[in-house]
């Protein structure tokens, strides 16, 4: 690869797990997933890889492996925090039951490439993370866990070579509606490769559509992606 390139040629991570919740902003309360696995999701699992300040990711396309299926489920969480000041939290009196629409069995292959940001330094090129990438991928190192919406819901994963032919979708086509693109922090920091929202953040969303059982994912600062 030509170091003075902009970005890297995709690589193709191979994601699975029992159960996924890629949730829903608009709803509050309830945990229901979207249909498929979200852009911001699978940067995440991505970024558990591999990230630094000098690099983001971008993904471009998502196949969805298996037929999609859905399980209902009810969850006991507790509704308030316990402040440094107070005596303590009574679990049965704080206890909240709430339900969830969750994804089963779920098996997705993300393709995405690596792009220098303003914070790379003069000793930063895309070479050097490219075989970062590929040297901690191939043997399934991440810095943590990642994850498929939900840290309860863990993501196996698996690189998949350049010259290998790799999994085929499964053949579906879907009207997706309107989905999470990314969560669009205002200031760079540390932090911005954190998958939740908080003051200085806003979320954008595109239009999703699967086509024979493919996501493809508008490029960041396109028109699709309507903020």
């Amino acid at each position: 690869m030509n170091e003075t390139a902009h970005k890297t040629k995709p690589f193709r991570l191979k994601v699975w797990g029992e159960n996924a919740c890629f949730t829903r902003p608009e709803l509050k309360v309830e945990r229901v997933s979207y249909d498929v696995m979200t852009p911001s999701a699978a940067r995440g699992v991505l970024e558990a890889i591999l990230w630094k300040p000098a690099i983001r990711w971008v993904i471009e396309r998502i196949d969805v492996l298996h037929p999609i299926r859905w399980e209902s489920v009810r969850r006991n969480e507790v509704g308030s925090l316990m402040s440094p000041r107070s005596e303590g939290l009574f679990i049965e009196d704080a206890r909240q039951q709430k339900a969830g629409m969750l994804l089963r069995n779920v098996a997705y292959v993300i393709f995405a490439h690596l792009e220098l940001t303003d914070r790379a330094g003069p000793q930063d090129n895309l070479v050097k993370f490219q075989e970062m990438f590929l040297r901690r991928a191939g043997a399934g190192q991440c810095f943590h866990q990642p994850y498929l919406g939900c840290r309860e819901f863990p993501a196996h994963f698996e690189l998949i070579g350049q010259q290998d032919e790799g999994p085929v979708p499964h053949i579906e086509d879907r009207e997706l509606g309107l989905m999470l693109f990314d969560l669009v922090h205002d200031a760079a920091s540390d932090k911005d490769h954190v998958h939740h929202c908080g003051p200085g953040c806003r979320a954008s969303f595109f239009r999703a559509k699967l086509e024979r059982g493919v996501l493809l994912v508008p490029a960041p600062g396109s028109r699709e992606v309507l903020q």
